[in-house]
């Protein structure tokens, strides 16, 4: 099975289906990996925050995939904005990942409220010259925030990794920042369980057509609007499931179904009012 790739501004690619582990208790996390680069996952998205680097690195290192056909992505906190912070973080970052460089680093949040986004993505700029990042971006920005970016810095951001579910599509910033260069990734695809989107008619009918569960039509969805998505689990069996998406299509009608039950329900925190 093969997962579609996205060609970033840059000439990198993505594998446009990764695996997120955004909770995923740290003690877990080895285990947890390793079975989804068992159920053909190369691409991981982690983060400093997340607490659990290490793990996703005993879990590549344990697997035999060469690093070449990997994707790994990981995230600057919001302590760690500024000229200094930002290089001991991806330093200690690639350590615990047990890795030389990283495929795409991100500012996790902007934290408009301290204004340092645009000298801190400065400083991913020289990481990715330096070789310790391929690609860099953003996540969790909005437009003006993405405009000062682009009129201040000398790289579009390959992705900007934003809250994105059927509830809460992001159309206006997608028609934004897709134009210029930045593609979109979905953090929280599946509404992380705080409604009832697998119970939308307009799922559960895809969801029938096709025989497939749900969550497979959300993904699917996501990936035929051109999305990147990772979405999460702690079972073998439904990470596995997760991936199993390639051997369907959804037909446009069920598509425009879907992007009707966006209704702007954020489920997440507000990257303009919650601060961390």
């Amino acid at each position: 099975m093969t997962v579609p790739t996205i060609t970033l501004n840059d000439g990198h690619e993505i594998p446009q289906l990764g695996f997120g582990v955004f909770k995923v208790d740290p003690a877990e996390t080895e285990r947890i990996v390793s079975s989804a680069l068992e159920a053909g996952y190369r691409h991981i998205d982690t983060a400093a925050i997340y607490g659990n680097e290490e793990g996703v690195g005993r879990a590549i290192a344990a697997s035999g995939i060469a690093r070449e056909e990997l994707f790994i992505t990981t995230k600057l906190w919001n302590s760690e904005q500024g000229t200094d912070a930002p290089r001991p973080a991806i330093e200690t970052s690639l350590q615990k990942l047990g890795l030389d460089y990283v495929d795409l680093y991100l500012i996790h949040w902007p934290r408009p409220d301290r204004d340092l986004y645009v000298e801190t993505f400065q400083q991913l700029e020289k990481f990715a010259a330096e070789g310790l990042t391929r690609s860099i971006g953003v996540s969790n920005f909005h437009q003006p925030q993405l405009e000062k970016l682009l009129a201040e810095t000398g790289t579009v951001p390959a992705v900007n990794q934003i809250e994105l579910h059927p509830a809460f599509a992001q159309t206006a910033l997608r028609e934004f920042q897709e134009p210029r260069g930045i593609h979109t990734e979905a953090w929280g695809p599946l509404g992380q369980g705080k409604y009832d989107l697998f119970g939308e008619k307009a799922v559960a009918d895809a969801a029938k057509a096709h025989g497939a569960t749900p969550a497979q039509v959300v993904i699917r969805w996501h990936l035929q609007k051109g999305i990147i998505v990772f979405p999460k689990s702690s079972t073998a069996e439904r990470i596995a499931e997760n991936f199993d998406v390639f051997g369907f299509e959804l037909t446009s009608d069920e598509i425009a179904a879907i992007d009707s039950l966006d209704r702007g329900q954020r489920v997440g925190a507000d990257p303009e009012a919650d601060f961390f």
